[in-house]
């Protein structure tokens, strides 16, 4: 069988490159135009200084697109660390964000050596145990946390509150202290993007304008109308309001004197270790789903090798926290954009990547021309993505417990952290499993009897498929993978979950595409916990249809 892990029979890659290296460079270009501005805000709201984002970019693209990286991944700072970056800053520094900031790169390069451990481990699995509304819940709660913080940056105004239910709150005071010249560059930025989203889906053209490079185009000029490069002060309204520079993005004369060395002495500390494990869970699995989702939207249907990403993603971690870069990840946004570019191969991400670090080298003085409520206008936009209504729709259409686990991982995360957070809805999805008939002791250890004949397999599950136990159940799948046809019964599983259903549909298009044949039966005599075809599936003990 070929699982997500192992590399469909495509060219070689130099073979690829070598042949695609025009489409490579355009794609790689206008993917630069999108990540230059993202960086900086992904950098800033994290507590670094704005140049370690595009360390980081030039890093993952330069460095770890030779790595083994998945084909038409953008290796990048993600909006979805932000939050475990900054706790690190502040928590680790007490007060002085100098100190914290060489502290938790000193825990990004220990999370990095344990990404490293995964991917020769062969962990790139570890994307397939995590149950979907837990990891949706996460990523919703990381968009709420971006726009409370983000939201007071647009409107030119410093709150006073620090966590995120507060933030909310102050969002009013904000408003009303609002300074007119940066809200304004703000949100039109913030009109811009979502604009461009709407109408993108009407005009062709739009979409290959990147909806960043619109809002640059827009706000550079207006910063400097209103001379933000110079400190001063304005009326209106009666009010008296300063601009100046500290509202434009600071970068430093050279990128060689933007290097900055990790602080190892409290490495060992409890908060350290900490983000260490936040670090490269979080950082790991986020990578892993988007590298899958890009093979997903991969013209070719090439699959990419998990672990060599994650190794690639490990390495490139290394080397970003040693010089004072941010965490790194293969990120879904701009490698969409990849792919909507027309990209064809890795040389997209080495493109990209290239592009940055001759634009910072011999151009920083127009990156600090671009005016900070512009780039938190596009984090902004970032975060309403991610924690859209349109995902609680959706998660309510699979059924009514993945709402609720899906809620109940945002408010405990928004309340705690990002690690409570995720244990919470596993444990919470757990819990669930046993009300819905799944015996505790087939949680984590299903039970399959095999039957061979020939090339074909079939395979029963007894007792529940559950996300819990579906990395041994791929892996019994996987056993056979020389095998023609692989039949899997469920009819004597008292639960399948929605994650089991997700993974087994992806499954079946991958045996398609490679020549083979997954079916999947016993499901006649189970009842969906809703009318989506990839709902739960529970059965009576006695074999009666919920519900009949």
């Amino acid at each position: 069988m070929q699982s997500p892990s192992t590399p469909s029979s495509t060219p070689r890659p130099e073979q690829a490159d070598a042949s695609t290296w025009k489409s490579d460079l355009v794609s790689g270009f206008l993917v630069f135009l999108i990540a230059l501005p993202l960086c900086l805000g992904i950098a800033m709201a994290s507590g670094f200084p704005p140049v370690s984002g595009i360390l980081t970019a030039v890093v993952g693209g330069v460095l770890a697109s030779w790595l083994g990286s998945a084909r038409l991944t953008i290796k990048g700072p993600a909006a979805g660390l932000i939050v475990i970056a900054l706790g690190a800053v502040q928590e680790l520094g007490q007060g002085d964000n100098a100190l914290g900031y060489r502290r938790a790169l000193a825990t990004l390069a220990v999370a990095a050596a344990v990404q490293i451990v995964f991917a020769l481990l062969r962990a790139g699995t570890l994307g397939d145990f995590f149950p979907s509304s837990v990891v949706h819940g996460m990523l919703a709660a990381i968009g709420v946390i971006i726009c409370s913080k983000q939201i007071h940056t647009l409107l030119g105004v410093a709150p006073k509150a620090k966590e995120p239910l507060a933030l909310l709150g102050e969002i009013p005071q904000s408003v009303g202290r609002m300074n007119p010249e940066i809200a304004l560059i703000g949100v039109i930025s913030l009109v811009l993007l979502f604009g461009h989203m709407a109408l993108s889906k009407k005009v062709a053209l739009l979409k290959r304008v990147p909806a960043p490079l619109l809002v640059l185009v827009v706000a550079v000029p207006l910063g400097l109308y209103f001379d933000l490069d110079h400190e001063h002060t304005f009326t209106f309204s009666d009010h008296l309001y300063s601009v100046g520079p500290n509202f434009l993005v600071n970068l430093p004369g050279n990128l060689l004197s933007a290097v900055t060395f990790p602080d190892f002495s409290a490495v060992a500390s409890g908060a350290s270790i900490k983000y260490i494990v936040m670090f490269s869970l979080v950082g790991s699995i986020e990578s892993l789903l988007s590298a899958k989702a890009v093979d997903m939207l991969d013209p070719q249907k090439r699959r990419s090798d998990l672990d060599k990403d994650l190794l690639a993603t490990g390495v490139g971690n290394l080397v970003a926290g040693l010089i004072g870069g941010l965490p790194m990840i293969s990120e879904i946004v701009r490698s969409s954009a990849n792919i909507g570019y027309g990209a064809k191969s890795r040389l997209s991400n080495f493109f990209h990547g290239l592009f940055l670090l001759l634009f910072v080298t011999f151009a920083p003085m127009l990156i600090h021309r671009i005016p900070l409520a512009a780039l938190a206008a596009m984090l902004i936009f970032t975060g309403v993505r991610l924690a859209s209504p349109s995902e609680f729709v959706k998660t309510f259409r699979i059924g009514l417990e993945q709402l609720t686990i899906f809620s109940f991982t945002l408010v405990v995360t928004l309340a705690t952290d990002l690690l409570v957070g995720v244990a919470a809805g596993i444990v919470l999805k757990l819990v669930v499993h046993v009300l819905n008939g799944a015996p505790i002791g087939g949680l984590f250890r299903p039970v399959i009897e095999e039957h061979q004949n020939g090339d074909s397999v079939v395979l029963r599950v007894r007792h529940a498929a559950v996300f819990s136990n579906y990395l041994k159940l791929k892996k019994q799948i996987s056993k056979h993978a020389q095998a023609k046809h692989v039949e899997l019964d469920l009819e004597h599983a008292r639960l399948v979950d929605h994650t089991v259903m997700e993974r087994l549909h992806e499954l079946e298009d991958e045996f398609s595409r490679s020549g083979r044949h997954l079916r999947i039966r016993g499901l006649d005599q189970h009842r969906g916990l809703s009318p989506h075809p990839l709902a739960a599936r529970k059965k009576l003990s006695n074999g009666t249809p919920v519900g009949a």
